[in-house]
């Protein structure tokens, strides 16, 4: 077991090296000097996470306790910081924190100064030592002798870096490149772009697309190996001990041979009416009573593709094919409402028929594409009645008047790189229960306070609605959102997968589709 004191000298070493490349090196090297079993959870650390993304389980806390003492022993090793925080996620009920912070205090007593602090990094999600997951990929690549192409194919099919990390350093460049799909390792999702109408989707799927409903709920993934029943979020997190009915429907319902499919979840009232994104994230927190909220809100479940039947991959086969699985594998049920269109008079139609029956829009997909994990492109589009984008909340101002004691303003950003640009502030589309619940979250990211605005670590998050996107003098991005207005928060997605600033300035060209340029 390798010697948590060597991460610590690395992460110094990382932040006094400005260079990219040398940043790559000194991570490669380091991967490669540990021993197996510590690469994976090596990997985890330094991103910033205690636990490999698939991993369901969460610390529960975000800053160490203090602690004074200094306990002499055998060096604190990787091994050691592992078995700490499982023993901290694993420890729930009444009087969980104070049991949780003396694991910590007795974790710490082990650990020097220097090992504290980069202790308190893992904990709090922010390492700060320049090393994204697409820096730490790459010297996983170094560290197998692969190419980068092969490493990035074998993470959108296992879908975690510490996942790709233990099979590069136990089969090497080969086995990243025969890297398998498997159910119970959940994929990244495949995502759409943003088109303006059928004509344009028409003209990228070369005359011809299938459009399916899209639902107003979330995505999960949901996977069958015989006994073996799990599902995923959207951000690879296992929901499936707070999704006991979708375990049902796949246990008594849907075939028993290894399968992997795609599709929707909605929450729905007594009445069987859609209930609001925010009531179904209800759903997925819940771990404790949760056959309470079942029966309380029941689900609607949509699937829309399939990844694998009868135990073989079809991420690699074309839609249409991929559409017959899924028929066979659901008998024909649970599937979203489809029609395959070669004309924009059907496509305008079936869009009508999705916005009246209350839905987002409707998705658009080239029945000749394979499925791309974690891929973003044309060979799927989303058609939606009003433009949104995703924004990340980087900042809140303190709120005045009847909004007095929340943080109530907050500012937006789109991704820009692996930075964070401001495209407007908003204040407008939350109810007072959730501005109370957004305040008490943000000020648990804050990360400074002038007085008047607190700065917040980028995790939140949150669909906006706009009316046009302006050239802006105000903002460094150059663009900015008129009338921003938020319409859900997005617990489904992280920080990573907001929309780009290039992504917001095509959106800005292509306004000039039907508006005169001015100037």
């Amino acid at each position: 077991m390798a010697d948590f004191a060597g991460l610590v000298t690395l992460c110094h070493k990382l932040e006094e090296t400005p260079a990219r490349l040398e940043k790559l090196r000194l991570v490669a090297e380091f991967l490669r000097a540990l021993p197996a079993a510590d690469v994976a959870t090596a990997v985890a650390f330094l991103t910033g996470r205690a636990f490999p993304p698939s991993d369901p389980r969460a610390l529960g806390v975000r800053w160490l306790p203090a602690v004074d003492e200094l306990t002499a022993g055998p060096p604190l090793g990787f091994g050691d910081v592992a078995s700490a925080f499982a023993a901290v996620a694993e420890t729930q009920g009444p009087g969980a924190r104070q049991s949780k912070e003396h694991l910590l205090r007795q974790l710490l007593a082990r650990a020097s100064a220097g090992e504290r602090e980069i202790l308190a990094r893992i904990v709090g999600g922010e390492m700060r030592t320049g090393v994204s997951d697409g820096l730490a990929l790459e010297a996983i690549a170094q560290m197998a002798g692969a190419s980068i192409g092969s490493a990035r194919r074998a993470a959108l099919r296992l879908g975690d870096l510490s996942a790709v990390a233990a099979l590069a350093v136990t089969g090497g460049a080969a086995a990243l490149a025969a890297a398998p799909v498997r159910p119970g390792v959940p994929l990244l999702p495949m995502l759409a772009e943003i088109a303006a109408d059928v004509d344009e989707v028409l003209a990228a799927h070369r005359g011809r697309s299938a459009l399916e409903f899209k639902y107003d709920g979330a995505r999960i993934q949901l996977h069958r190996d015989g006994d073996r029943v799990a599902v995923w979020t959207r951000r690879l997190s296992d929901v499936t001990r707070s999704l006991p009915d979708v375990v049902e429907i796949a246990r008594e319902h849907l075939g028993r041979a290894p399968f992997i499919l795609d599709g929707e979840v909605l929450a729905l009232d007594p009445a069987g009416r859609p209930l609001p994104f925010q009531e179904l994230m209800r759903r997925f927190r819940r771990v404790h009573r949760v056959d309470e909220l079942v029966r309380a809100m029941p689900l609607a479940l949509y699937f829309f593709d399939c990844l694998m039947a009868d135990g073989r991959s079809l991420i690699d086969e074309p839609y249409e094919l991929r559409w017959e699985a899924l028929a066979a594998v659901t008998g024909g049920r649970y599937l979203a409402e489809r029609v395959v269109v070669t004309d924009a008079e059907a496509g305008r139609a079936f869009f009508a028929r999705a916005l009246e029956a209350g839905h987002e829009g409707v998705m658009a997909k080239d029945p000749r594409s394979p499925y791309e994990p974690g891929g973003r492109g044309k060979r799927w589009l989303k058609l939606k009645a009003a433009e949104t984008v995703d924004c990340v909340i980087v900042a809140a101002d303190r709120g005045s008047g009847r909004r007095r004691g929340w943080l109530s303003n907050y500012h937006l950003a789109v991704r820009d790189g692996e930075a964070f640009a401001d495209v407007g502030k908003t204040f407008k589309g939350l109810t007072d229960s959730q501005f109370a619940e957004m305040t008490s979250r943000l000020w648990g990211l804050a990360t400074a306070d002038d007085g008047y605005t607190v700065r917040v670590r980028p995790e939140v998050v949150v669909e906006v609605a706009y009316n046009e996107i302006q050239k802006s003098p105000t903002y460094p991005s150059g663009l900015a959102l008129r009338f921003a207005r938020i319409t859900r928060i997005r617990d489904d997605k992280g920080p990573g997968q907001a929309t780009t600033l290039a992504a917001l300035g095509a959106l800005y060209e292509q306004q000039f589709a039907t508006k005169g340029r001015a100037v």
